[in-house]
């Protein structure tokens, strides 16, 4: 390696703040130009000197879920949500400790635990279900973002009624419910003074406030080993737990816990709307209780309509990556959203066809909403269990119609969800 030089890929040459806009507003509707002007890896210049290399080829993308962790850094990838989700949370730390925190953690998303909130998810879900209004356009993805909260509260704080809870709900919605403006104040402390981002700070200082209350109170309660909450598992496993800790975690499942999973299910249904023949057998999948399929169909909206549009990892050092030795700092980005709309790996990729993920999976590195290696998703079970039951419950209920034409993917905080919300009409199944 000491004979190649240091290079990164082509990309645009436009003026950093333009790229930067771009990236951050729209990189699902540049990235596959920039994938079909400069190549399957490009590079992207940003604001504050940092330099994103985007990789789409599936065996790029496994050599850096595959790549050392001391090396690939991901916390550090992430370090643009920091402000909000802190320093000790899973998805900010690195090595050593990021594997300590993820270990801390992991009980509450095992196999034993999920089949233990089947019963709440189930639940909440018909009790959502029931309210959606009949025969007029419902904008799904607010409906969504309010139960897969609601569901997220409850296994991370084990309370479903009083007064902190009823005034933290609203708090993480405003958290989470910031455009791509608004995000770079999460890196920028100086323009917290100004509006929106004073706004977006007081906000996230008020849901700090609660999330410190209930950690104090509950730290002094009895019986923490026999509740099955993730705040009370981490107090009985270390009663000595920082609070800044607990308050990280609390936070980054809160917010990554929720919002992934309700634009996902917003998705599901804007798609099963348009595809008649695919509601139907979704329908009678929920009939007959074949979560397999009612997964299937969220796994495709993931795939066809990708929340999260790439991940990062940023080096720490000189690194071979598709024929370039990139510079230490460089980030390096799977793309989540090109590399799941390549052809050649899933073929007919503007089709929405559940039945992809039936009887098998796809190849390693095509299929990513969850990221991969050591930093895959601790959530993933989690986030499929309560998309089929969310879907079960609607589609046991309703027939669902479009409502105008499909409808395009913008940016809010880091995800893209549907620009009008997943308009759907809903009636009462059909008997015919």
């Amino acid at each position: 390696m000491s004979d190649v030089v240091e290079s990164l890929p082509a990309g645009p040459r436009w003026p950093r703040a333009v790229q930067t806009v771009l990236f951050l507003r729209a990189r699902h509707r540049f990235g596959p130009r920039w994938r079909a002007r400069y190549g399957d890896t490009f590079t992207v210049q940003l604001a504050a000197g940092r330099t994103v290399v985007a990789v789409t080829r599936p065996e790029d993308i496994r050599e850096v879920f595959a790549g050392r962790p001391s090396v690939f850094r991901a916390g550090e990838g992430n370090g643009i949500l920091a402000p909000v989700m802190g320093e000790h949370s899973v998805l900010i730390l690195d090595e050593d400790e990021h594997l300590r925190a993820r270990k801390r953690l992991m009980p509450a998303f095992n196999g034993a635990a999920l089949r233990g909130y089947a019963g709440m998810m189930t639940e909440l879900a018909e009790e959502a279900a029931a309210k959606w209004p009949i025969g007029r356009p419902i904008a799904v993805h607010q409906p969504m973002n309010a139960v897969t909260l609601e569901i997220i509260l409850r296994v991370v704080f084990g309370l479903s009624e009083g007064e902190r809870l009823a005034r933290l709900r609203p708090l993480i919605t405003k958290v989470t419910s910031i455009g791509p403006v608004s995000v770079l104040g999460w890196t920028n402390p100086r323009l917290a003074r100004y509006w929106p981002w004073s706004r977006d700070v007081a906000n996230l200082r008020a849901a700090d406030e609660l999330l410190y209350a209930e950690i104090r109170d509950r730290r002094g309660q009895p019986g923490l080993a026999e509740r099955g909450d993730v705040l009370s598992r981490l107090l009985a496993a270390d009663p000595d737990a920082p609070e800044a800790e607990l308050r990280d975690h609390m936070m980054t499942l809160l917010l990554a816990g929720h919002e992934t999973t309700a634009t996902a299910l917003a998705w599901s249904f804007h798609e099963l709307a348009r595809h008649p023949d695919v509601q139907r057998r979704a329908q009678a999948a929920a009939d007959t209780g074949d979560e397999d399929y009612l997964q299937a169909v969220a796994k495709e909206a993931m795939r066809l309509r990708p929340v999260i549009y790439s991940v990062a990892r940023r080096l720490t050092e000189p690194t071979l990556v598709r024929g370039h030795l990139l510079p230490k700092g460089t980030v390096v980005t799977p793309s989540i959203g090109l590399v799941q709309q390549d052809p050649d790996h899933h073929p007919d990729p503007a089709v929405f066809r559940p039945e992809r993920f039936i009887g098998g999976q796809p190849e390693a590195g095509t299929w990513i909403p969850f990221g991969g290696g050591v930093r895959r998703c601790l959530g993933a079970g989690f986030s499929l269990q309560e998309a089929a039951a969310v879907l079960r419950a609607v589609l046991t209920r309703y027939d669902l119609e479009p409502v105008g034409a499909p409808e395009p993917a913008k940016s809010r905080n880091i995800t893209l969800v549907p620009a009008k919300g997943a308009r759907v009409i809903a009636r009462p199944r059909s008997t015919g």
